[in-house]
């Protein structure tokens, strides 16, 4: 990230979107000679493409450096993910870490050049939004790859209710026992329509969210990928942060490698040997609860430029006369990178002998895409007005 921002801007080119540049470390983070022996070697992707990204999303290249290089970094507990994902978040809790299968960065660098470009017409996109992609390779170990994404959800807020939301409603739920057992629980399609939950929008925002839907999802029919969901994170402006949710969530990972050396050495030994240290720290080291007042108290600023995140990060909830509600949203799309392949066109076949073929997860990207965007109007506590839309899109044009 530095050496690419090191040089001067200029526009992209073809070979930008397929670049690849190796580099090797030891356990500190000083960059080696190739022949050198390493702790591990780094490949960034597409460095010019992200860099680009970056400056569309108003991410300060040295505020981006910082926050990914602190000296420890959190995870939320209950990761990894149903996927085999790991997540981690930044420092301040502005950017996620997810590992990625083999598969997913593939096929990301594959359409990297169409999110691109649907980025820079639609400012205001709901898309997860993506500011690196990377491998590491350890000595004798696997090649782990990853991307850096904006975190939907603030640093400075408690989020109260999570609904992850497909638009499939067959089998999509959690238990009220699972609920039970933890409140925080991400809930799920039916949850929140057996809840009557509804998104809150006056005419100007409605309007807005469902023309940005709209757009979204005729991007991810094009490139023929389905599965993603809309992350709706809900804060209780009135119940506010007193439940100190996010400090009982995320828990700290700090390798300590401060204990003295215990016998005098040579520079060139002292090196050798703090190095064995942090490797050994990093190999033993669990993560630790976080400590109060860890967080940013603020949103961030970047997040004010796009529609969805004006009011302190979220979206305000409104009523028909566009005055102030109860709810903050925090709302964005997330896991954009599974493609129709034929594993989910088996899976579809083989789910659809015994129920409903339009009601199951796993369907063509085009009606996926239709039946997502109907979700979510319908999620709508006011939705007269756009249900047009639907007649509009029940064939999702290409952009």
């Amino acid at each position: 990230v530095s050496r690419c921002n090191a040089k001067p801007q200029r526009a992209l080119v073809d070979e930008d979107f397929t670049a690849a540049h190796k580099l090797a470390f030891d356990i500190t983070g000083n960059e080696l000679t190739p022949s050198s022996k390493y702790d591990f070697k780094f490949k960034d992707y597409a460095p010019w493409v992200f860099r680009h990204l970056r400056q569309d999303f108003h991410i300060d290249a040295s505020d981006y450096l910082v926050s990914l290089t602190s000296k420890y970094i959190l995870s939320e507990l209950g990761s990894p993910g149903k996927s085999g994902s790991f997540f981690y978040f930044s420092q301040d809790y502005r950017f996620i870490i997810k590992t990625i299968h083999h598969a997913e960065h593939k096929f990301m660098r594959k359409i990297l050049k169409d999110y691109f470009n649907h980025v820079k017409h639609n400012p205001h996109t709901l898309l997860c939004r993506f500011f690196g992609l990377h491998r590491v390779k350890l000595p004798h170990g696997r090649k782990i790859h990853f991307v850096v994404m904006g975190n939907v959800f603030p640093p400075n807020r408690d989020i109260h209710e999570t609904y992850d939301l497909k638009g499939s409603t067959l089998g999509r739920a959690i238990s009220d026992e699972e609920l039970q057992n933890n409140p925080r629980a991400t809930q799920k399609d039916l949850n929140w329509v057996n809840r009557n939950r509804k998104l809150e929008l006056g005419p100007e925002k409605r309007h807005l969210f469902v023309e940005q839907i709209k757009r979204d999802v005729e991007l991810l029919a094009r490139l023929n990928i389905m599965d993603y969901s809309l992350l709706v994170g809900i804060h209780d402006i009135e119940r506010g942060n007193k439940d100190n949710i996010r400090d009982n969530t995320l828990k700290v990972f700090n390798p300590d490698a401060s204990k003295p050396l215990t016998k005098e050495t040579s520079r060139r030994d002292k090196r050798t040997s703090k190095l064995n240290a942090l490797r050994m720290a990093v190999k033993v080291s669990d993560p630790v609860a976080l400590g109060p007042l860890t967080l940013p108290s603020n949103s961030f600023s970047e997040r004010r430029n796009c529609i969805f995140y004006a009011d302190d990060g979220g979206l305000l909830s409104t009523n028909e006369r566009n005055e102030q509600g109860q709810d903050l949203y925090y709302l964005g799309i997330i896991d954009i990178l599974t493609p129709y392949n034929y594993v989910k066109k088996i899976e579809h076949l083989w789910k659809s002998l015994s129920q409903d073929k339009h009601a199951i997860s796993a369907v063509n990207p085009h009606e996926y895409a239709q039946r997502f965007l109907s979700f979510m109007i319908h999620a709508l506590k006011v939705n007269h007005d756009v249900l047009s839309v639907l007649d509009k899109n029940s064939h999702p044009h290409t952009e």
